[in-house]
């Protein structure tokens, strides 16, 4: 009897501390003018309901909150907004009390100088750095040729496979991007930058708590080692004087001319961005894209169709040129829908630099402000049928264009790498369906959020399509 009684007393003062702690949580941000909504736990906030409900947990609060509405997540006090129009106007008008505020762990991570993390005279150094590396123009003249001839070698052995797409993709589009940058081949170095670039991935999603075990601790050893790397690799290539014609090169070119030279901390936060945020896209929307087309045989059939006529005169080890590049409208399509429909990119960040006004609301200083962007890829406003894998729908070029598209982020934010991404997956879509058919092995669990995966990985059966293709195509 005593044990029970010793039982119930310890649990009812447990929950009695636990509704102390969450109350004086709420207290502590309450302020007036301030969007409603909850705060959760000390510390942790709402950063666990965040990760592991996403979507349906953004819905719910915005049901009981409004569309504007506070949280507490990945460790600071923020404004969650999915409102449209108070989403373009944050992208469009950085410095107007708004600067960018991603979580401290992408920070650490990343390194203070990435170009998502930099403000002011410093942001339009890198970003101009970085669209002199991967603007259209260089892809055109140099870079092209390069990702064309990496992926049809990586593409080369999937026949009578079968394959994890998305290890496959995760590897193909890191390769891809440490080949470009610094002439990276496959090899050792590749593979000891594979394991610490994977695991520095995962911890970019976190709370900032360096205890063991955690993702940040783990990602930022990794960072660490992958750091130690590239500043060998730069002093490697200083020393050599050896010309490879990669974004290393044009990075460490002496150049008097140039506007704005980066320090190497600079030159080594601007190649982990690079490879971040390459690796993150473009792997992600290819693996989905060959889920999708497997889903789909009339779109399959369609961008087959497309690809042959490119391959019409070609040479089977012949590469595709800028012309055949430009000329892939329904591949295009393709991808614009994949990236809408799984939703790579799920939002952005932004910091208040002092109070700010919207809505009838206050956002104090300090705060973060999470620019929803998913639900607008589902807005039947917007797209019709939004549920339904059309590619068809962005054959009208208007629709890329309309005020509230923000795949790529947006204004003096607008993603520097979106037409060299979408090159890449263009060109890996290309070989694929002018190479093979393919068939899901098993059933794959593709987690949506906070970043799309296949929990067990997603197995693909390759086999030749080149006897069939004259006959079905």
């Amino acid at each position: 009897m005593f044990a029970l009684e010793s039982a119930l007393a310890f649990a009812f003062g447990f929950l009695v501390i636990c509704y102390g702690l969450l109350r004086w949580n709420e207290l502590r941000y309450r302020k007036k003018g301030i969007p409603p909504g909850t705060m959760g736990w000390p510390l942790f906030g709402e950063t666990t309901e965040f990760l592991k409900q996403g979507p349906n947990f953004l819905k719910n609060q915005k049901a009981r909150y409004g569309s504007l509405f506070k949280s507490h997540i990945l460790g600071f006090p923020t404004v969650v907004c999915m409102d449209p129009d108070i989403n373009r106007y944050i992208l469009m008008n950085e410095s107007k009390g708004l600067v960018p505020g991603y979580p401290q762990s992408m920070l650490d991570i990343l390194g203070e100088c990435n170009i998502a993390a930099v403000t002011g005279p410093l942001h339009k150094s890198i970003r101009s750095a970085m669209l002199g590396l991967i603007n259209p123009t260089m892809i055109r003249s140099h870079l092209l040729s390069k990702i064309d001839e990496f992926m049809r070698s990586h593409l080369s052995h999937w026949n009578d496979q079968v394959i994890d797409i998305q290890e496959k993709t995760k590897e193909m589009a890191l390769y891809s991007a440490l080949k470009q940058i610094a002439g990276i081949e496959s090899g050792p170095v590749s593979k000891a930058l594979k394991a610490e670039i994977f695991q520095l991935v995962l911890g970019t999603l976190s709370l900032p708590i360096n205890l063991p075990g955690t993702n940040y601790r783990r990602a930022f050893r990794a960072r660490r080692k992958v750091v130690e790397m590239f500043r060998a690799i730069i002093e490697e290539r200083r020393s050599s004087h050896c010309f490879q014609n990669d974004l290393l090169d044009f990075l460490l070119k002496s150049d008097e001319n140039m506007k704005t030279r980066l320090t190497d901390e600079q030159i080594t936060d601007l190649i982990i961005a690079l490879v971040y945020s390459g690796y993150e896209t473009v792997s992600t929307t290819s693996m989905m894209a060959v889920k999708y087309l497997h889903d789909h045989p009339k779109a399959l059939h369609e961008l087959r169709k497309e690809n042959f006529n490119i391959r019409k005169g070609k040479s089977s080890e012949e590469g595709i040129d800028w012309d055949d590049y430009k000329s892939m409208a329904f591949t295009r399509a393709v991808i614009l829908e994949t990236l809408r429909m799984a939703t790579v990119v799920n939002g952005v960040m932004r910091k208040t630099t002092r109070d700010i006004e919207m809505k009838g609301f206050v956002i104090p200083q300090g705060w973060r402000i999470y620019v929803c962007t998913r639900e607008l890829n589902y807005d039947p406003n917007l797209y019709h049928d939004p549920l339904n894998f059309n590619p068809w729908r962005w054959l009208d070029r208007n629709l890329d264009s309309h005020q509230n598209f923000m795949m790529f982020g947006g204004g003096s934010r607008l993603c520097p790498g979106k037409e060299l991404g979408t090159a890449e997956i263009a060109t890996f879509l290309h070989h694929l369906v002018t190479r093979y058919r393919w068939k899901e092995v098993g059933g794959a669990t593709i987690l949506e959020f906070p970043r799309v995966q296949a929990l067990n990985g997603l197995h693909i059966r390759f086999s030749s399509y080149r006897v069939h293709s004259e006959r079905e195509c």
